[in-house]
């Protein structure tokens, strides 16, 4: 999956923005202002950050080895993808679509109506 690949199917999603808030080569991901996805630019192979149940998380890991502790983030939240072929497109949009839901559950109800989530 390539970077423009994972950029469209993000913002795709409701109420979802894009933005380099921390310097001009990691990419942001926000459903209504909260982070659910992030990536360099940079990196090679590409990598990309995504919330996670914290459970599901360290099975995660354990399964994939290119499943590894969130770059930077909170390690009990957060998991970073390695984008290197071991993981489908179909299974990385599975994780994107998890860490969305995950911050939008999280919203309260006054935020979700205003982003017209509910």
């Amino acid at each position: 999956m390539h970077v423009e690949n994972i950029r469209t199917y993000c913002l795709d999603k409701p109420a979802v923005s894009e933005s380099f808030p921390f310097n001009e080569h990691t990419l942001v991901f926000k459903v209504a202002g909260k982070i659910f996805a992030l990536f360099s630019l940079e990196k090679q192979p590409l990598q990309i950050n995504l919330k996670c149940e914290p459970e599901k998380a360290i099975d995660l890991r354990e399964r994939f080895h290119s499943v590894i502790t969130g770059y930077h983030m909170n390690k009990q939240h957060w998991n970073t993808l390695i984008i290197d072929g071991e993981l489908p497109k179909k299974f990385i949009e599975y994780l994107i679509d998890h860490s969305y839901d995950l911050v939008v559950s999280k919203l309260t109800k006054k935020v979700k109506s205003e982003f017209l989530l509910e």
